[in-house]
């Protein structure tokens, strides 16, 4: 192939439209290819502008009710007491060491669904016996005895959340 026939073909291409052409002759082989005529090629991203984050949004207090402001809504509820949600306050008539929770997290009789509780009311109980479990964030923390003594009540239902320092079992001593 000649150059005034490689250019005659560009020309062809342009005019027509047609976005891409191969033609092979032997061993000489043409590719014209036609693009869209565009800006510049964007910029390698090491040369993009660093991030900038967006500014900072300020929040104000909702404005005051008009002072015709329809009829308030009731009073909600309060929340459920001790006897509501399954738990007994301790029986201050009784002598005995209350064991408290030491962390937050749910409350266990046992140490698998459908196993046997580790106590029960009347066990006799030794320092370092297990006398539940308390589960944390995936973890299992066994609650042991730090007195000896027989249980007078368990003050928790199996399976409910505990707050830091709250009564899970009152053991005589």
């Amino acid at each position: 192939m000649d150059l005034p026939l490689i250019k005659k073909l560009i020309k062809i291409v342009k005019d027509s439209g047609v976005s891409e052409v191969e033609i092979t002759e032997d061993d000489f082989k043409v590719v014209i290819r036609t693009t869209p005529p565009s800006g510049p090629p964007p910029p390698p991203p090491s040369a993009w502008p660093p991030y900038a984050a967006p500014p900072p949004v300020v929040y104000a207090p909702p404005p005051a009710p008009p002072p015709q402001a329809a009829p308030s809504a009731p009073a909600p509820e309060p929340p459920p007491s001790q006897e509501e949600v399954g738990e007994s306050k301790p029986d201050s008539g009784r002598n005995g060491t209350v064991v408290k929770a030491p962390i937050v997290g749910t409350f266990y009789r046992a140490s698998a669904p459908g196993e046997a509780p580790f106590v029960e009311i009347g066990d006799t109980v030794r320092v370092g016996d297990t006398l539940c479990i308390i589960e944390a964030m995936k973890l299992m923390n066994e609650i042991e005895s730090e007195v000896d003594g027989k249980v007078a009540e368990i003050l928790v239902d199996d399976a409910l959340p505990v707050e830091f320092d709250h009564p899970l079992f009152l053991i005589e001593t």
